[in-house]
């Protein structure tokens, strides 16, 4: 592994000290130069070549700091350090050139996971975040959600977080047969002493490019996720995955309504099963309409869909008065074959009506976040 020559500007003497201990006892890095005053490294820390600064952002002046040390080491990936993330500061970071942000004091696992992130391209990356919202239960929106994770990471070859915020009855863990060690309650606790780096390691890597924060693991641990907390954990998320899908309790309620409000979509998503599906989503979305752009950002999707046609979807939407994005065929069957075999449904049948549905779901998905950005 390649070794990194480390330096440290950090204008608390205590903090210089504890920082320069844990950098001294941190594989596969060196301390070549530490200073307590930035200026006196912007003059002098040039003879170190370092390839890597970590850079005290604790003080008022710190984005122009910043750029400074970006033009005077070109070549040196950057690290901001400071006590707290902010999400509003962390684009400016960025765009001033650091790499990425750690909260200090730092470990040195955290070191070594934010020095490993620069090969990443998702950090600090333009994520898509996704909620999926249902009016009432029993929508299937974790089996869809699963899989069409794994669809988006496998047509894009990008990397996709699943946040498990359905805080009493979430079941990504199950559903993955997952017995994680940190879940959104650890996640949420900590989040004060957090940035993006070192929540990665919140997340349970399922397979290549798609991790999952996991739910609570009890019902009765619920109040254990603030919606500050949660409101955190997305932003943090963002500068993680290139897609986020955030799976939500059914109904309006604080959870659901904070994660769609930083949706750049919300799907409603409903079963069909001969009740009264339609008239709940367009309650919902008569209140989505408080949105002046909620044509855009609300779509709707409908699963147990029989017969599962192009003909049936346009049915659908005259009834409901509204476009439906897309439909999911009645697999029960398929599903639960493909759970039991410990395997996703797109892989027992990939020809199956079933994975067709969801890849052209993903399709639509990477194709309206590549529009996205080229607007932007």
């Amino acid at each position: 592994m390649m070794m990194h020559n480390i330096m440290l500007v950090e204008g608390n003497r205590l903090m210089l000290e504890q920082l320069s201990n844990i950098i001294n006892n941190t594989e596969n890095v060196k301390l070549v130069a530490r200073y307590q005053d930035a200026n006196e490294a912007l003059g002098q820390g040039i003879v170190f070549t370092p390839s890597v600064i970590l850079l005290d952002a604790d003080h008022q002046d710190s984005i122009r700091v910043l750029e400074e040390f970006s033009r005077v080491f070109p070549n040196a990936a950057i690290i901001c350090t400071g006590e707290k993330w902010h999400a509003e500061s962390s684009s400016l970071y960025v765009n001033a050139g650091a790499k990425c942000f750690l909260v200090k004091p730092f470990s040195s696992d955290d070191l070594t996971e934010a020095i490993a992130s620069f090969s990443n391209s998702t950090f600090n990356t333009t994520s898509k975040v996704i909620t999926f919202f249902s009016p009432k239960g029993k929508s299937g929106k974790t089996t869809l959600i699963a899989n069409l994770a794994m669809a988006i990471a496998r047509r894009s070859n990008s990397t996709v977080g699943i946040i498990d915020a359905d805080l009493q009855f979430g079941d990504m863990a199950l559903f993955f047969n997952l017995t994680p060690k940190s879940t959104i309650v650890e996640a949420a606790r900590d989040t004060d002493f957090l940035s993006p780096v070192s929540l990665n390691s919140y997340y349970v890597p399922l397979v290549k490019n798609v991790s999952v924060l996991c739910g609570t693991k009890e019902p009765s641990l619920i109040d254990r996720v603030s919606i500050p907390a949660l409101e955190s954990l997305i932003n943090m998320s963002k500068n993680l995955f290139q897609y986020l899908l955030i799976d939500v309790p059914a109904g309006f309620n604080p959870t659901s309504i904070a994660a769609a409000e930083m949706s750049d979509i919300t799907y409603i998503v409903s079963m069909l099963n001969g009740g009264y599906e339609l008239q709940h989503i367009q309650r919902a979305l008569e209140i989505f309409k408080c949105w002046p752009d909620y044509q855009k950002r609300v779509k709707t999707l409908l699963t147990r869909v029989e017969p599962c046609t192009i003909t049936a979807q346009k049915q659908l939407a005259d009834a409901i008065g509204y476009p439906v994005e897309g439909i999911i065929p009645n697999a029960f069957l398929e599903i639960s074959d493909a759970v039991d075999d410990g395997h996703m449904a797109l892989d027992l049948n990939p020809n199956s009506i079933l994975s067709q549905r969801i890849n052209f779901l993903a399709k639509k998905i990477i194709m309206n976040k590549q529009d996205d950005e080229d607007d932007f």
